[in-house]
């Protein structure tokens, strides 16, 4: 990954000029990119069309925000429009120059910088009462093994009815069902996001237990996905 740390200054995302950030982020995006395509899984920022329909769950309130592969922040900021702390987040970015942009932006957000699958509770205590995971993760890159170990830390460190949340540029889950069965986890498809280059799809996963009565559990085909 790219190891140049950003020089940016931390200024809120209230006071910033929309076009200086967005060529800025654009630019820090692009140079990750470059390094590392596979650890992206798309070729520009996610669109505010996009975070706010993966963030439409997230609620002020008690519990902390889990974000993995937050990027540039697009959807970090659509969850601090929302009213929630930004003490309750937890993000995650293995990419060390947007690591350390994460770092400026939210000063008072955990950030950690390690590859999401190698999440583990012990080595990271600041994983604990998390309410919702948010994923901006480039899934289909990723193996089966590390889906399974990507889950297993997220679904243990939420409360029982905890949710997912993440996005495809397919239209389908990319978490094979066999995955899913093993964890006692269903999905259902929250929202589709035109107004993205390219448009997304949105859905939540969440154990069996809680899925609602609204939530369409349907099966997830091998291979499907980003």
């Amino acid at each position: 990954m790219n190891s140049r740390r950003s020089r940016a200054r931390p200024i809120s995302a209230q006071s910033r000029n929309p076009l200086a950030t967005w060529l800025t982020e654009t630019k820090e995006f692009l140079s990750a990119l470059i390094s590392n395509p596979l650890s992206m899984g798309a070729v520009l920022p996610s669109s505010a069309a996009l975070a706010a329909a993966i963030t439409a769950s997230v609620q002020p309130g008690p519990g902390r925000i889990l974000e993995l592969g937050c990027g540039t922040g697009v959807f970090t900021r659509e969850i601090l429009r929302k009213g929630v702390s930004p003490a309750r987040l937890i993000l995650v970015e293995r990419d060390a120059t947007l690591s350390q942009g994460l770092k400026v932006q939210f000063p008072d957000a955990t950030v950690l910088q390690v590859l999401a699958q190698d999440l583990c509770p012990v080595l990271h205590p600041e994983l604990k009462e998390v309410s919702t995971t948010v994923c901006g993760l480039p899934l289909l890159n990723m193996s089966a093994l590390e889906h399974e170990r990507l889950l297993r830390t997220v679904f243990d460190v939420m409360v029982p009815q905890g949710a997912l949340y993440l996005f495809t540029y397919g239209f389908r889950c990319p978490v094979s069902q066999s995955v899913l069965d093993k964890f006692e986890l269903s999905f259902s498809l929250v929202s589709f996001v035109a107004r993205n280059l390219p448009p997304a799809s949105v859905y939540r996963i969440a154990k069996r237990t809680y899925v609602t009565r609204g939530d369409v559990a349907a099966g997830c085909p091998e291979g499907a996905g980003l």
